[in-house]
């Protein structure tokens, strides 16, 4: 298949410093399931003030982090490299945000007296806010094929309130949990290649499905070889239960 000659190139923004989440396991199972395929697996980084190739990776992913780092990264976001994930993004790379990550992907997060600049890649704007942290087990209904939709389940913990512009697609609707913004049921953001998800846990290895379409995505390709996922299937379904649905 044309699959065992593809490589999956996979750069991490930041992973010294937004990683809180188990971000590494979202990184493992692309390895992991990428090898047992027989696909290639190169995985490279991007620390602050580092230039950044708009064309070096297929995936470029960035997790969350604690208040301190997550200012950090997003100066360094908007100055350093905003233009190269921008080009990114328009050449049809995927672009994967997590929590704090997240966060950043819009236009600016409003951190009690800071505001963070954000990369500018969709259209919406997060506020922290002095109210409960949104915390808990949450299932949301996604549909990333016309008329196919799939749950995606998984954990948040987030004390910031993202609220997507009018025209601004969400990467699904909650079935159970909080979502962007406790209150208008959507959760996350999807802007062609482009997603952004508070869903951690870690995300992947709970919906291998959803890493494999992220790969099949990032290759172009029509299809994978299907893998025995019988654990994957049950912490799918483990982390459904546990989300209620």
């Amino acid at each position: 298949m044309a699959e065992s000659h593809a490589t999956l190139r996979v750069c991490a923004l930041y992973p010294d410093l937004m990683n809180i989440y188990a971000d590494r396991g979202n990184l493992l199972l692309l390895e992991r399931r990428c090898a047992w395929r027989g696909l290639g697996f190169e995985l490279s980084s991007a620390g602050l003030g580092e230039e950044l190739d708009p064309d070096s990776a297929d995936i470029f992913y960035i997790g969350g982090g604690q208040d301190r780092d997550q200012s950090l990264c997003a100066r360094d976001l908007a100055s350093v490299k905003r233009d190269a994930l921008h080009a990114a993004a328009a050449r049809g790379a995927v672009i994967l945000a997590v929590c704090g990550g997240y966060q950043l992907l819009g236009h600016s997060y409003q951190l009690e007296d800071e505001t963070l600049p954000g990369v500018g890649l969709v259209d919406l704007e997060t506020v922290r806010s002095d109210g409960r942290r949104l915390i808990g087990n949450v299932a949301i209904e996604v549909e990333l094929s016309p008329g196919e939709r799939r749950v995606l389940a998984g954990f948040e913990n987030h004390a910031g309130r993202t609220v997507l512009a009018t025209g601004t697609t969400p990467l699904g609707r909650v079935l159970r949990g909080h979502g962007n913004n406790g209150s208008d049921g959507y959760e996350g953001v999807r802007a062609g290649s482009v997603i952004g998800t508070y869903l951690h846990g870690p995300l992947l290895p709970k919906n291998a499905w959803f890493g494999d379409w992220l790969i099949r995505t990032a290759l172009e390709l029509p299809e994978l070889t299907p893998l025995e996922d019988r654990l994957e299937d049950a912490a799918h379904a483990e982390a459904r239960r546990a989300a209620g649905v």
